[in-house]
């Protein structure tokens, strides 16, 4: 089983990114699924969640909320498409602050939901390697 993360790249303030966490090898709908990001010298910093669904299919209820940092809440949005095993970090209005590493990570427990105590790096131990996101004129 492994998870990977796609979608980074290069762009100007205040342009838009959508990250990808797709997994292989096991069904991501039954999982809370979180994003995290890392710029150089600085702490791992949980940014999103999503909880897991009961079923595995588009448009699934989620078993509870999505939890947004307020450094990112109102600017990036997390969705899950099952169908795909994929779940998705949608970037806007991005600032120079936003430069960093985001990895998207699962939680270990099975239908499990997201909370602001969930969402510490060290309540996960399965990660993706990361894709890179630059916001620079």
């Amino acid at each position: 089983a492994r998870l990977a993360e796609t979608g980074g790249g290069s762009v100007q303030p205040g342009g838009s990114l959508k990250l990808s966490c797709t997994g292989s090898g096991f069904t991501l709908a039954y999982y809370a699924v979180a994003w995290f990001r890392q710029a150089p010298g600085q702490e791992r910093e949980g940014i999103a969640c999503i909880s897991a669904t009961d079923e595995n299919k588009d448009g699934a209820a989620p078993l509870g909320g999505t939890e947004y940092a307020a450094s990112v809440q109102g600017r990036f949005t997390v969705t899950r498409h099952s169908s795909e095993n994929t779940v998705y970090l949608h970037l806007n209005n991005l600032r120079p602050e936003d430069t960093a590493v985001y990895l998207c990570t699962t939680y270990n427990t099975v239908l499990a939901t997201c909370s602001a105590s969930l969402l510490q790096a060290q309540n996960f131990d399965f990660w993706g390697r990361g894709t890179q996101v630059t916001v620079a004129s």
